[in-house]
């Protein structure tokens, strides 16, 4: 690639530091050597300026109450317009720590307890979770592969919306591990659905950022007012800058009746000022880190496309979903011809990877594994040598 002046090949080591996916292998029954390329962080530094910016912030050593002035308003709302074409004003943000935090405050002041909420599977495994930790239930619609896509399946949708009494749906766009990113059509006919019936949606779009040309974007508030005055859009600096351990999310809500509803259960929690360090890194980010994250999507198109001719030149028989969106991969090792657990174990102790195994996300992952490729190509490269390696020795095994 160009020189961008950033360097994303280098290897950082992040043993004890504290890096969930890397220091907690053992409590989640890994081998210490396994390769971890599973849960959706990046194994690179984050922007110099947002660095810069904390390190202002702990030079001056005091860590008090905060709150989130003007210019962290301003800075929000020009990323969004001019990343997004979505127009925002500052009374419509409600910060919390997290995306999946949000989702609780939504599932909890938009429906009862035993009242459903609809997701579409497979999915971000935290979906289902929340639904079922707040005595919701979960009802599903699952999303059907045709032609390598993986798509939505309308009339199922909306029959499950009347069958169930759907109160609220709960909608990851980009979808996250399917890679895909909906069309402003599609969005539009399950927005209509949704509508339709008096379901209320909230978007999980924290992988925002991470679109792959020709794709494009659409925040779900953006296709009318109607829809607007009915969702909830979910966003983060987290996934795009590599902020995720400094928990600050920020959630848009035009709707006055909604927010309050929204907000109100947020202070429930004892949730009040926002993490100090989240804040400043998310402000500095929408200010300053365009350059990186340009210079860092052209390194990951360029670790897509390696990704690609790998499996094409060396491994066959292992599947890319093509990736409209995000950094997670979606692999299918269908024609390996191992049941499911059979392939778990393959990956992790012959292969020596620890992947995100699809089942995860919901029984329509069976024989898919995600793979985070959000690291230095170095390791990428490593990955995928093993897993031709292990592949190609698979003639001599026996499962346990």
């Amino acid at each position: 690639m160009a020189d961008t002046g950033y360097d994303f090949d280098t290897i950082i080591d992040r043993h004890n530091t504290n890096a969930v996916k890397i220091d907690l292998a053992h409590l989640f029954g890994k081998p210490e050597d396994a390769l971890p390329l599973w849960v959706a962080d990046m194994d690179f530094p984050t922007a110099p300026e947002i660095l810069d910016a904390l390190h202002e912030k702990v030079n001056h050593g005091i860590f008090g109450y905060s709150s989130c002035d003007r210019a962290f308003f301003e800075a929000v709302k020009h990323w969004q317009k001019t990343e997004h074409s979505f127009d925002i004003e500052r009374r419509h943000i409600v910060t919390t720590p997290g995306v999946v935090f949000a989702l609780s405050c939504a599932i909890k002041a938009f429906s009862a307890e035993g009242e459903s909420v609809i997701i579409q599977p497979p999915v971000y495994y935290p979906f289902k979770n929340m639904i079922e930790a707040n005595n919701r239930k979960v009802v599903t619609s699952p999303l059907f592969e045709r032609d390598g896509k993986w798509q939505m399946d309308f009339s199922d949708f909306e029959q499950k919306i009347i069958d169930n009494d759907v109160k609220l749906c709960i909608l990851c766009s980009p979808h996250n591990p399917v890679g895909r990113v909906w069309t402003k059509d599609e969005l539009q006919h399950l927005a209509d659905i949704c509508l339709r019936h008096h379901v209320i949606v909230f978007s999980d779009e924290i992988h925002n950022d991470f679109i792959i040309p020709p794709h494009t974007h659409t925040v779900f508030a953006t296709l009318s007012e109607e829809v607007a005055d009915s969702c909830i859009v979910s966003t983060s600096a987290s996934k795009t800058f590599n902020l995720a351990g400094l928990q600050f999310s920020i959630n848009f809500i035009k709707n006055p009746a909604l927010r309050k509803r929204f907000h109100d259960e947020r202070d429930k929690t004892g949730y009040d000022e926002p993490s100090l360090m989240g804040l400043i890194a998310t402000k500095a980010a929408y200010e300053y880190g365009k350059p990186w994250l340009d210079a860092l999507k052209q390194y990951l198109s360029e670790n897509v496309a390696y990704v690609r001719r790998f499996l094409t030149e060396r491994l066959p028989n292992v599947r890319l979903v093509e990736p409209e969106g995000t950094y997670l991969v979606w692999l299918d090792f269908s024609k390996l011809g191992l049941s499911d657990d059979e392939l778990d174990n393959f990956i992790v102790h012959r292969a020596k990877l620890w992947l995100d195994r699809g089942v995860m996300f919901g029984q329509e992952g069976e024989q898919y594994q995600r793979i985070n490729i959000a690291t230095p190509r170095p390791l990428l490269r490593e990955a995928l040598e093993r897993l031709e390696k292990a592949v190609n020795g698979l003639q001599t095994l026996s499962f346990s």
